[in-house]
């Protein structure tokens, strides 16, 4: 059976309700909010995306029912298609399949997190209010300072659910969402930060308290991804009630020439 386009939601939501956690980021990524910026893949009940909404695209492969063969099959009809230059979710034992016509660099092994426990935000206690796009300069600035290279789509302070915490009016510390749908249920955490001058006082995890907090009333999984080696984050985001749900990798997959 080749990989062919999916264009209907309903038939890849079914797939990827399978597993909200594991799946969580695609879920959200099938909002109208997201929609016009996806391209669907599919091979029998695997299913990968490609997410072109910003600079580079990002292709995002975890096999449904944990059939890797399955995945890797998908990958391996859809690379001749893929862009030349990606970056990539990819679960474990899924870039040999890649690997005829891309390379894969700087790996970061990275662990899908997700809320099993929100009686642990009760142990922050939380703060933040919502941004908006009038605080967009002020947010670019935090960024810049604290968090360099994140992936910050504008686009998602529109969706409410940015919250930052400021001292003496500057903004010191923010958490936000990378994918937002009520729809499926679905909210994944990011460009979660706080300003290097403020560290160490627990401001970050104050945000994202309020912001799961706030998400409940719209979302059943809340989930983020967190480099491995990053040891602080993942005290923090566990001690809030998170438990590791998956392990991927992300890179870069550049095409061999």
């Amino acid at each position: 059976m080749p990989v062919r386009a999916e264009h209907d939601r309903a038939v890849l939501a079914d797939l990827l309700c399978r597993d909200p956690a594991l799946h969580a980021y695609q879920l959200g990524d099938l909002d109208d909010f997201c929609w016009p910026y996806t391209s669907w893949f599919r091979r029998g009940d695997q299913v990968a995306l490609l997410y072109h909404g910003g600079d580079p695209p990002v292709l995002i492969a975890h096999p449904v029912g944990g059939d890797v063969a399955g995945m890797s099959a998908l990958l391996a009809d859809l690379a001749p298609l893929l862009p030349a230059r990606v970056y990539v979710h990819l679960s474990p034992g899924l870039h040999p399949a890649l690997r005829d016509r891309f390379t894969l660099e700087q790996p970061a092994p990275h662990r899908r997190m997700v809320l099993t426990d929100p009686a642990g935000l009760r142990r922050v206690a939380p703060a933040g209010q919502p941004l908006a796009a009038t605080d967009l300069p002020e947010l670019e600035k935090l960024y810049e300072a604290a968090y360099p290279g994140s992936h910050f789509d504008a686009r998602m302070l529109d969706t409410g659910h940015y919250l930052g915490v400021r001292e003496g009016g500057d903004l010191v510390a923010v958490a936000g969402v990378h994918v937002w749908s009520p729809t499926y249920r679905v909210a994944a955490l990011g460009n979660v930060t706080t300003h290097p001058a403020a560290r160490g006082r627990g401001l970050a995890a104050a945000a994202v308290s309020a912001l799961c907090r706030r998400l409940a009333a719209t979302v059943d999984t809340v989930a983020l991804n967190v480099r491995a080696d990053n040891t602080t984050a993942r005290r923090l985001y566990a001690r809030l009630g998170f438990t590791d749900a998956a392990e991927f990798d992300e890179g870069w997959l550049h095409a061999r020439r």
